[in-house]
């Protein structure tokens, strides 16, 4: 009898886990929705239950949804920074827009929980505990990071999207975007915004924004990254835009030697000419490379195009945009996103997610959340929608050359060794040739 009690004791505890959210942003699921009036007449106001962990946008109108009855609400995960009860523009037009969708859905609920990105009840763990203990629990619809999309398809927990829309083989989608969508050759999600490395500089103090790092060399002015990055990005994008390959065949981590001499040596020029000084290896992350570049007032700085978009309008009249730049000039970069997943285990559930997901990119919408969200849009036609004409030109050539991140898997094999490695390069630590063979050693397995 011990054993049944305890047994139902850690269901309870498992359920409860999945239900929990993060409310960092004071989200309290107390705010009034009142849908738009469709065809002349005004739907009445509705009040969201509240339910401690989310808003329950509820519909107006009297379309119907097959689904059984018993299963009307349709469950929704977001991370903080997409809650749509959040007080800021982006938030309150993606609200616009799932209310506009349940107004068309008239016996559908949408729950939107925001669930926080990892830790202890976060989306991964609660995930795979809603899966084991209480699949009525599962989100039907989630927002993913491409590293948790990637996470979550291999732990056997999320719906590929084929067969069940024809979506992203329209060519509107970037390549990167494309990519991002794409797992194992199966399709497991629908991209909704979108990241890029870009070169951000400060027009009073850089007369140029040159794609060629050769040509910065010249300048002597410091080029900002995050040397210390143990994903070593910017250094895996050079040696990417250089030829260099990160797999081989059977999708085993791999590198060039001579590849990688070749950046090595050059990132000992750049060193000594201050266009990479060793104070380099003090930044590990993006949000260090940024309080640097504009309180202490760097010429040029690798950051995330989200980072600029986030801050640009503020200091529109002193910050630019440029793409970033390479060893050869040939424009390359390295690109990341968030997407709408799958993860109901009810077939009819899965479509009509799948409607609401397709409703969530459409193009007028997205050309205006991700310009309040301060995020790259992964369709051609919504960056069209942008009014900043020199802004939208230059995203368009930097969302037209990105490739999308390596694998969690690959960045974990990669990343720290060629960050050591690097690190003792800019501080005269190690030559380029003994710090590339360390990293050979390390990653050229036999």
């Amino acid at each position: 009898m011990k054993t049944r009690h305890l047994r139902f004791l850690c269901v309870l505890l498992l359920v409860a886990l999945v239900g929990c959210t993060s409310l960092p942003f004071g989200l309290g699921g107390s705010n009034q929705i009142t849908p738009t009036a469709v065809n002349g007449t005004q739907p009445p106001t509705i009040t969201p239950e509240n339910t401690g962990t989310g808003t329950q946008i509820a519909p107006a109108l009297t379309e119907t949804v097959s689904l059984p009855n018993d299963k009307s609400a349709l469950r929704i995960w977001v991370p903080p920074e997409f809650d749509p009860d959040a007080d800021n523009p982006a938030s309150r037009l993606l609200k616009t827009q799932l209310e506009g969708f349940a107004s068309e859905n008239t016996d559908l609920d949408l729950e939107v929980r925001v669930k926080a990105i990892d830790g202890e009840g976060g989306m991964l763990e609660s995930l795979v505990a809603a899966n084991v203990a209480a699949p009525s629990a599962v989100p039907d619809l989630l927002l993913l990071s491409r590293p948790l999309l990637e996470s979550a398809t291999l732990k056997g927990v999320l719906y590929p999207f084929d067969g069940l829309t024809s979506l992203m083989d329209d060519p509107i989608w970037y390549d990167y975007a494309k990519q991002q969508s794409q797992i194992q050759s199966s399709t497991y999600g629908i991209p909704f915004a979108g990241d890029a490395l870009v070169l951000a500089y400060h027009q009073t103090l850089t007369e140029t924004h040159t794609s060629n790092l050769q040509e910065l060399l010249s300048l002597g002015e410091p080029l900002l990254y995050p040397a210390a990055d143990p994903q070593a990005l910017f250094t895996l994008s050079l040696y990417l835009a250089a030829g260099g390959s990160v797999q081989d065949a059977q999708g085993r981590p791999l590198l060039d030697e001579d590849s990688l001499i070749s950046i090595f040596e050059f990132d000992q020029q750049a060193s000594e000419a201050g266009l990479m000084p060793y104070g380099l290896t003090q930044y590990a992350n993006d949000a260090q490379v940024w309080e640097a570049f504009t309180i202490n007032q760097y010429p040029m700085a690798i950051t995330w195009a989200s980072t600029y978009l986030t801050h640009h309008v503020s200091t529109a009249d002193n910050l630019a945009l440029a793409a970033t730049p390479t060893m050869r000039g040939i424009p390359f970069t390295l690109a990341t996103g968030w997407s709408w997943a799958l993860a109901s285990q009810d077939p009819a559930r899965r479509s009509t997610a799948v409607r609401l997901a397709e409703y969530l990119v459409d193009r007028e919408f997205m050309a205006q959340w991700t310009y309040a969200a301060g995020y790259l849009p992964p369709r051609k036609d919504a960056l069209q929608g942008w009014q900043e004409v020199k802004l939208r030109e230059m995203l368009d050539r930097i969302s037209s050359s990105a490739v999308l991140v390596p694998s969690v898997d690959i960045l974990s094999s990669l990343g720290p060794a060629i960050e050591q490695a690097l690190v003792s390069v800019l501080r005269a630590q190690s030559d380029p040739q003994s710090a590339a063979q360390v990293v050979i050693s390390q990653i050229n397995k036999p």
